[in-house]
């Protein structure tokens, strides 16, 4: 029988809902555990809140003649898209550039981005939200870095965001992210 207390929508998690970490940071195991020190907290994201493809592709084996006979999964990708809108949030600028391409740790004494083709760094991420019920609902991603990046648009009439998604790569066992719900 259906249950209507298994419904819930995805609400961020107050006081910090998107965090990484580099890679050999402690990973969380649980939605209430605390975060190891090295998790930065990365600021708002935008009202459209996270989204996760994680569906596999197929291909579809025919026969001599057209009929199928098979179908077999050729891959799975697993992958996050979110809009970081903190934009002045100096780890938001090292996310979207790189760590080495970020200088500063606030605007009072000045950050300064330079941008150029060198690779992106892998980190942690894990994603705090809120279920109803007072359910704590955690994504943990152990490994990802971003493959796409959107257009960034500096208008008088919204904020600067960056349209990120996150390539997840797998783990050690073979998982590309986690989730964990509990009550609070």
């Amino acid at each position: 029988m259906p249950n209507t207390e298994h419904v819930t929508a995805g609400k961020p998690k107050v006081g910090g809902h998107v965090f990484r970490a580099p890679i050999g940071s402690t990973i969380p195991t649980t939605a209430i555990a605390t975060l190891d020190n090295a998790f930065i907290d990365m600021g708002y994201i935008s009202e459209d809140g996270v989204t996760n493809a994680n569906g596999p592709e197929m291909d579809t084996i025919n026969a001599w003649g057209g009929t199928p006979v098979l179908v077999v999964q050729t891959s799975r990708a697993d992958t996050y898209q979110l809009t970081f809108i903190s934009a002045m949030n100096p780890e938001v600028q090292k996310m979207v550039y790189g760590d080495d391409n970020v200088t500063g740790t606030d605007v009072s004494t000045g950050i300064a981005v330079t941008a150029n083709a060198k690779e992106l760094e892998d980190y942690i991420y894990v994603i705090d939200m809120i279920a109803k019920g007072n359910v704590a609902h955690r994504v943990v991603i152990p490994q990802a870095k971003p493959t796409a990046i959107g257009d960034i648009t500096y208008t008088d009439s919204d904020v600067v965001g960056y349209d990120t998604t996150l390539g997840c790569t797998a783990d050690a066992s073979g998982n590309t992210h986690y989730e964990y719900w509990q009550e609070v």
